[in-house]
């Protein structure tokens, strides 16, 4: 999708070809009131569709019907929004979603009708459906050949009077959610094309304001001594890349804070010598969600313009099979010096984040977060919905926690506790990679992670559900594929940390 200009107008001054308006599954009244967008017969026939129960309102479902009329938009389109009591913003995402594609065909202009008797403030209302449009249009196919395309969607307007404040809530909006379709399309790439190398080249072509990238190579890797990152990638022909951005705005709100972002960039796991099964194989492409989010987070910070200092590291390496491979029962030393015996080669995530952090943490991180699609026991426990969070510092965790909510990347608390510890304790090594116990390995991971966190507010988020999905999420979501969860509550948590 291209750039899609978004507006704040009066009703009175809306031409549009479609007109959507929420309708209510509790009730018709929200065709009750009149607008100059729709002319007498069709404000009647919509009225009459909910008295007679053929337009309920139901969440996700939408009605189009052509105005031939006199007013002044040629389709209108009854977005269900569900019960009122139940609304929150994702149900809104969910019916502007529903709008989008039911009227991909036609492009132009979408108009939707704001409605300040909803229990959503106007700023919640414009900031979802302008999410919920941009984001519930998205289409993976982007190597499609031959593919009849739809005509483009060139404006949303939100039909409000407005005195500033709106506008640039919907113009930010639709700036991060075009970071968002960047991370999704990085998150579908095809391993073929973006491998740790084609990462760094997509990291190095951001031309944003204030923001520089580099990229250390293999050897430069192994200078530093992260053996944890360089093992994971030596199997593949092409190496491993630790991606770093430095995002430094001219006046930080915070001069003694520096966030650090830290992300898992495993552009292809086939699992190492920890062979997986073939089936869904491919979608292991999607492995690097966790540093597509961080990428794309930091860019939409510097878009924006947020006054905080950021630090985001990528480790990006393939996971493959050869005569290079590292192999369990191998013994690797990461770069804070702490040693690692291998257990299972596909539990490399938390390694090359072993490394990552280091890093983060020494280039003047004093608050880290890292995402990653760690574990599928995560995606067990909470399915394509939520994130689950590991920190060590309560009131960071809270941060997290209040920024998933306002964002919509939704995030789910879990417990730290050294005795967790245990299940990576080696009789060999300071700690293994894996343990063989069917327990809280979400938990034991994280741990894991604990030990190469450094001094100071860490937290650790795994998204192996919510990141990649495997079929339609069955709100605003539905295409198969990365998601780019991490990107809205990045951005939400630069705000709340400026203030």
């Amino acid at each position: 999708m291209g750039e899609v200009a978004v507006e704040v107008k009066p009703p009175d001054d809306v031409e549009a070809d479609v007109l959507a308006l929420p309708a209510r599954e509790d009730g018709g009244g929200a065709f009750a009131h009149r607008t100059p967008l729709l002319d007498e017969r069709l404000t009647r026939l919509l009225q009459r569709l909910a008295e007679d129960g053929e337009l309920r309102g139901e969440l996700g479902k939408t009605l189009v019907l052509h105005a031939d009329g006199d007013g002044k938009a040629r389709r209108v389109a009854a977005a269900g929004i569900g019960r009122i009591g139940e609304l929150d913003s994702d149900a809104l995402r969910t019916a502007a979603a529903s709008v989008a594609r039911a009227t991909e065909e036609v492009g132009g202009t979408l108009a939707w009708m704001l409605d300040d008797t909803l229990p959503l403030p106007l700023d919640e209302q414009a900031r979802a459906v302008v999410e919920g449009v941009l984001l519930g249009s998205y289409r993976p196919g982007r190597w499609k050949t031959g593919a009849e395309e739809p005509r483009p969607l060139e404006r949303i307007v939100l039909c409000a009077a407005d005195d500033g404040p709106l506008a640039e809530v919907a113009a930010q909006a639709a700036r991060v959610s075009r970071w968002v379709s960047w991370a999704r399309d990085l998150a579908n790439s095809p391993p073929n094309e973006l491998t740790p190398a084609g990462l760094a080249t997509q990291a190095a072509a951001l031309e944003l304001a204030n923001l520089r990238t580099e990229a250390l190579d293999p050897k430069r890797i192994d200078e530093l001594g992260m053996g944890a990152l360089s093992a994971v990638g030596r199997a593949s022909a092409n190496g491993p890349r630790l991606v770093v951005l430095y995002y430094e705005p001219s006046q930080p709100a915070r001069t003694d804070l520096t966030l650090g972002l830290v992300g898992k960039a495993i552009t292809f796991d086939a699992g190492g010598i920890s062979l997986k099964p073939a089936l869904k194989m491919e979608d292991m492409k999607g492995d690097m969600a966790g540093g597509a989010a961080v990428l794309a987070g930091t860019a939409a910070i510097a878009d924006l313009g947020l006054p905080i200092r950021v630090v985001t590291v990528l480790a990006a390496a393939e996971n493959l099979v050869s005569g290079e491979s590292f192999r369990p029962g191998d013994i690797l030393r990461a770069a804070n010096g702490k040693t690692i015996e291998i257990t299972n080669t596909d539990a490399e995530g938390r390694l090359v984040l072993a490394d990552a952090l280091w890093y983060s943490r020494g280039e003047g991180a004093t608050h880290i977060l890292d995402i990653a699609t760690l574990t599928g026991a995560m995606e067990f426990a909470l399915g394509d919905l939520y994130g689950g969070l590991f920190a060590n510092d309560d009131a960071w965790r809270d941060e997290l926690l209040a920024a998933g909510k306002r964002s919509g990347d939704h995030v789910w608390p879990f417990p730290l506790h050294r005795r967790y510890r245990r299940y990576v304790d080696s009789d060999y090594a300071d700690m293994k990679n894996s343990s063989d116990l069917q327990q809280a390995s979400p938990a034991l991971a994280a741990e894991f992670l604990r030990e190469f966190s450094g001094e100071g507010p860490w937290a650790h988020l795994d998204m192996s559900g919510p990141g990649f999905l495997e079929r339609s999420r069955g709100d605003y979501l539905t295409q198969r594929g990365g998601t780019g969860y991490g990107v809205r509550l990045i951005v939400e948590l630069a705000r709340a940390l400026t203030r």
